[in-house]
Order: structure tokens, then sequence, then C-alpha cells
């Protein structure tokens, strides 16, 4: 299994709902697009699996055409659990998930 590892910040998205997420860098949504299977989702969404801090969740990358890469969401949940907010830079280590 490949895991990718980066640092990026976390925004908040300046819409209804207050959902906050993380931007892959533009080299790893060039990787995962290669491994990524067909589109056989909607929206072009990749199962993966995330990891920050000693919090895990199982989520998917959304494709974004404004920046090129992938949007990560970060639950609420795990937002409470490893104190995260708008504005910082957070440590994220992604799996592709293929179960």
């Amino acid at each position: 299994m490949t895991v990718f590892e980066f640092e990026a910040e976390l925004w908040l998205y300046p819409g209804k709902g207050g959902w906050h997420f993380v931007t892959l860098p533009k080299d790893i949504a060039q990787k995962v697009k290669f491994l990524a299977e067909p589109k056989k989702r909607g929206w072009g969404s990749e199962p993966i699996i995330a990891r920050t801090g000693k919090t895990e969740w199982t989520t998917s990358i959304f494709p974004d055409k404004g920046s090129g890469s992938f949007l990560l969401p970060v639950k609420a949940e795990v937002r409470r659990q490893e104190k995260l907010a708008a504005g910082q830079k957070i440590r994220i280590a992604l799996t592709l998930d293929r179960a």
C-alpha cells in the first residue's frame, strides 16, 4: 500500500455548512490520479484512509478544478480530537482505500 505524507493548511469553505478541507499538494495529486481506479464513483472521488496525529478516518478525496488537485474533507470529530482550526498547517498521511 502506498502512503502519501504531506503538510498542508486546513481551510474553511466559505459557504454553508462549515466544511473544512485540506488541498493535496499537486505532486501528490498527480500520483493519486495515476494510481486511482477508473472513475467509477460520483464526482470523480477516490476513497481513502487519512491520518493526522493519532486520529485515522475513512473518507474520500474530491477533484477540484480550481486548484487542479484534490480536496480532503476533515471531519469535525477529527478537528476536535486533534485540536485543529482553520489556518493551521497539519501533517496528513493518506492511503488509497482499496478494500
